[in-house]
């Protein structure tokens, strides 16, 4: 999904080249304090908590800047944190440093992640639509009707699906199947409270750094997947000429380019997206790279520059915030956040939270939103946001 970056040089060389080290990472998760990462350029597995970001009227990166040098001259050799930022910049983020921290190469290149996960136990779920499908295009129809008085140009509506089920969740066997069926993307599970956990498959990288280079790649216009070849063909092409996604995905590449812009002495901006898929979905996506101005800017601090961008919250973003209070009828925590990892030397990854659910006990609480302008369908959105709780629902083995 996005170009491939130099391995973090804490990976060994024994373990760039051995078959299984990206899945034992994965197979050791376990739910609590252990914290799991992969992206398309590495794995991470982090284990306990030497410390907690605190949450002040500080910027965010400040704090983590300071608990990771805090970190070092206590003797942690190589801090890291590891954790979630919600989409509320106000509220407190789940970011901690871990005691230890396990590194191995992409899941997508070791070749046990080819192997199926065990498909999920029959289980019989309870699920809820918060709101319902047709209070949900109610909200959307209302959003247009204020596009098209001139009140803003667009909007991020989301909604939840509320599962619960008789059994306890078994949340290793979530991430499995969220890792080995999109192995190319994005995959976490973290804390998010006590007795929490955030877990899901992003597509979304937010931005990444490693050394004084950049990668952001924000993904905005979409449409699901089918399972017939020639027909997933043709919504592909269709995807890449639809003069309302075009627009769409623009206005987002536009907001990305000027919030990097004043950290970067270059950047390279292609002109028209491409195409990247998950097992559910087409997205028009643009890879945007760029070389730092100051070599000292964190991935952090880049992030949340760009945080949040059109793509998940609406244009302009202040009044699409309000909108979203008034219209989404739940707070969104951190859904829409960002998810990921950063070291004392500024270097990280942090990607979009979507295509996620929290898990507390029996209960699980998956989102899925929509991109929604001025003519937008209310039908089409509500639709597309199904499509979107697909990955996962086939993670958990229900159905809408």
């Amino acid at each position: 999904m996005v170009p491939a970056e130099p391995a973090i040089p804490s990976l060994r060389a024994a373990q760039e080249h051995s078959v299984g080290a990206a899945t034992a990472l994965l197979d050791a998760y376990r739910p609590g304090d252990t914290r799991f990462f992969a992206s398309p350029t590495r794995t991470l597995l982090a284990h306990g908590v030497r410390a907690e970001v605190p949450h002040d009227a500080r910027p965010l990166a400040e704090r983590v800047a300071e608990t990771l040098r805090d970190q070092a001259r206590a003797g942690n050799g190589a801090p890291v944190v590891v954790g979630a930022v919600p989409f509320d910049h106000g509220a407190p983020a789940a970011l901690a440093v871990p005691e230890a921290a396990r590194w191995a190469p992409a899941l997508k290149e070791d070749p046990l992640v080819g192997i199926p996960a065990p498909a999920p136990a029959a289980a019989d779920w309870d699920v809820r639509q918060v709101p319902a499908p047709e209070a949900y295009a109610a909200s959307v129809a209302e959003a247009v009707r204020r596009m098209k008085a001139g009140e803003f140009s667009k909007v991020v509506l989301a909604r939840t699906l509320e599962l619960s089920s008789p059994q306890a969740l078994d949340i290793p066997a979530m991430l499995q199947r969220l890792a080995r069926r999109d192995p190319g993307g994005y995959t976490f599970a973290v804390p998010s409270g006590p007795g929490r956990t955030l877990l899901g498959a992003s597509p979304e990288l937010l931005v990444s750094r490693r050394g004084g280079r950049l990668v952001a790649n924000p993904l905005a216009g979409s449409t699901p997947r089918s399972a017939d070849l020639a027909e997933d063909v043709r919504r592909a092409a269709a995807l890449l000429e639809s003069a309302k996604d075009l627009h769409e995905h623009a206005v987002v590449v536009a907001a990305v380019r000027e919030a990097l812009a004043p950290y970067c002495t270059d950047l390279d901006v292609p002109e028209r997206p491409t195409l990247v898929r998950t097992a559910a979905m087409w997205h028009l996506s643009t890879t945007v790279t760029g070389t730092l101005r100051e070599p000292a800017v964190s991935a952090l601090e880049l992030a949340c520059a760009l945080h949040p961008t059109p793509a998940v919250c609406g244009t302009p973003t202040p009044l699409a915030r309000e909108v979203i209070g008034e219209l989404e009828p739940f707070d969104r925590g951190l859904y829409t956040g960002m998810v990921g990892w950063g070291d004392a030397h500024g270097d990280g990854e942090w990607v979009v939270t979507i295509r996620c659910a929290e898990a507390e006990q029996d209960r699980l609480r998956l989102y899925a939103g929509a991109g929604v302008v001025a003519d937008s369908s209310p039908q089409a959105e509500t639709d597309e946001t199904g499509a979107k709780f697909r990955t996962f629902l086939h993670a958990v083995g229900a159905e809408l």
